[in-house]
């Protein structure tokens, strides 16, 4: 059985939230791909304050976590091993921290898939796709 379990980066989610951003049709294109495959999707706990804190709209932002993110997505924490080894990793190789962070995290709770806009993003062994390499694969 195929694992199902996919971790969004923060772009991602932000462009979902808010539909000015650039990357926002395509983003709801996949968050309906997931919800008619029954993906389980999973995000990191401080990304909500950074998702709250970048929103031009609070209360839809807050809508959002309310009845989609706290009802249907799962929300990890990374704990103290993942963080001291995302720091050490990005030390020793001069990585960004954040990206880290999160492809570690996904990692640690079981995701083969990490789906984000960045080019470039930190190699832990997950198949690391944009929204459009991931459909591109997904939908033939």
């Amino acid at each position: 059985m195929e694992n199902k379990k996919v971790y969004l980066d923060t772009n991602i989610v932000a462009d979902i939230l808010d539909a000015t951003r650039k990357g926002h049709s395509l983003s709801i294109k996949l968050l309906e791909y997931f919800a008619l495959e029954d993906y389980e999707i999973f995000i990191r706990e401080d990304m909500i304050t950074t998702l709250y804190y970048i929103s031009k709209n609070k209360n839809e932002t807050l809508e959002f976590f309310k009845n989609l993110v706290l009802l249907d997505w799962n929300i990890s924490s990374f704990g103290k091993n993942v963080l001291k080894n995302a720091i050490d990793l990005s030390l020793e190789k001069s990585i960004d921290l954040e990206d880290t962070l999160q492809c570690l995290c996904a990692k640690e709770n079981g995701c083969k898939v990490l789906i984000t806009h960045d080019k470039i993003f930190y190699d832990c062994g997950l198949s690391i796709y944009t929204i459009e390499e991931f459909l591109k694969v997904k939908i033939k």
